[in-house]
């Protein structure tokens, strides 16, 4: 997801483009104003990916913006409109590395297409930029990398909360401040790691997922490095959980759709009251081999699958919500809340109190 400024000093324009923005897949309008420098004084609180901006303005111009933006958020793309057909405008725009320069008034087709290479260059620059990053820390990281291939190869899920959160936080200490870039740094790893398991010959294929499933309204909530942190850790679960199943895969491990009825019957009952004869009886099939078949397939008993899915459901109610810790404890299925939180320590190392702490912390 995308994040726009629109800047024009003609409100019924601000208007019609900030609705004919939202109306788009993969963007969202986060704000809307009369001038360059109304603009700037909103970006020293906010964050947005791309600035559509007019070029006449008062006090702060379109070309004069640009030029603000290139120097103090660097990450992001400008599009420039325009209802004056100048050659000097439309040079002088590109110059500074506009997206494009486009007419009023605008056509839908048009406006979809500058848009479309607005993310596309957006994508291709970060993606380019936390590949350059990854290589050159490429020696120090191997460690690292090391640490993620063994748990894949032995499919040891109990590792990767703590794992994904130093990882998290190597990222953090290479990117100085550019957090948007921990979505495309966690795309980077991922083939880094891929590449490690063929050596192992483990072929995996990846097929990168969308990142605004958390919903637009956390980022001004919590943040600009909560958000793209938690982007990186959910992006980083996915794929670890996707190569410990590709592992599993290469062992030959089977029965694998009998395990996933179960795994989808735990994640919908996580939070009630259910025994193992209970998950049995809706995979007909008798309890004692249902326990050793799925103990095989996962590396862990049905119950320890329940308590990773309750501690992820925790793990995204701390970190997305103000509830309180006793309050996740009953919503993820516990009544005794030091239980909860002795639980949740043991397989995330820290306590939920210090987790949340950890995110969000300056």
């Amino acid at each position: 997801m995308h994040r726009i400024l629109v800047v024009d000093d003609e409100h019924l324009i601000r208007q019609s483009l900030s609705m004919r923005l939202a109306d788009m897949e993969g963007v969202s309008v986060s704000a809307a104003m009369a001038n360059g420098q109304k603009a700037l004084e909103w970006l020293e609180g906010y964050f947005v990916d791309i600035c559509v901006t007019d070029v006449r303005m008062p006090l702060v111009d379109g070309l004069q913006l640009i030029e603000a933006i290139n120097e103090r958020y660097p990450w992001m793309s400008c599009i420039v409109i325009s209802s004056h057909d100048d050659f000097e405008y439309a040079k002088r725009s590109l110059q500074l590395g506009a997206v494009d320069y486009i007419m009023k008034p605008i056509e839908q087709t048009a406006l979809a297409d500058v848009m479309t290479k607005a993310r596309a260059q957006l994508r291709t620059r970060r993606r380019y930029e936390a590949g350059q990053l990854l290589l050159r820390k490429l020696p120090a990281c191997k460690p690292l990398l090391d640490q993620w291939v063994d748990m894949v190869l032995s499919v040891f899920l109990h590792r990767q909360p703590l794992l994904i959160v130093e990882t998290l936080a190597a990222f953090e200490d290479w990117l100085d401040g550019r957090h948007e870039l921990l979505g495309e740094l966690a795309t980077a790893w991922t083939g880094l790691v891929i590449d490690e398991l063929k050596k192992h010959a483990v072929h995996i294929a990846y097929e990168e997922g969308a990142d605004d499933e958390l919903g637009g309204d956390l980022l001004e909530r919590r943040g600009v490095r909560h958000y793209f942190r938690l982007c990186a850790v959910r992006r980083l679960e996915d794929v670890a959980n996707l190569l410990m199943a590709g592992a599993r895969k290469n062992k030959n491990l089977q029965k694998q759709s009998v395990v996933d009825q179960v795994k989808r019957y735990v994640e919908t009952h996580y939070a009630g009251k259910w025994s193992l004869q209970d998950v049995a009886d809706h995979v007909a099939m008798s309890r004692s081999y249902l326990a050793i078949l799925f103990k095989e397939e996962t590396g862990m008993t049905i119950w320890t699958y329940c308590i990773n899915v309750r501690m992820r459901k925790a793990r995204d109610l701390l970190l997305t919500t103000n509830l309180k810790s006793y309050e996740v404890a009953d919503r993820v299925g516990y009544e005794n809340s030091i239980h909860f939180s002795r639980i949740f320590k043991q397989y995330h190392g820290i306590n939920p109190t210090e987790y949340k702490n950890r995110f969000e912390e300056a």
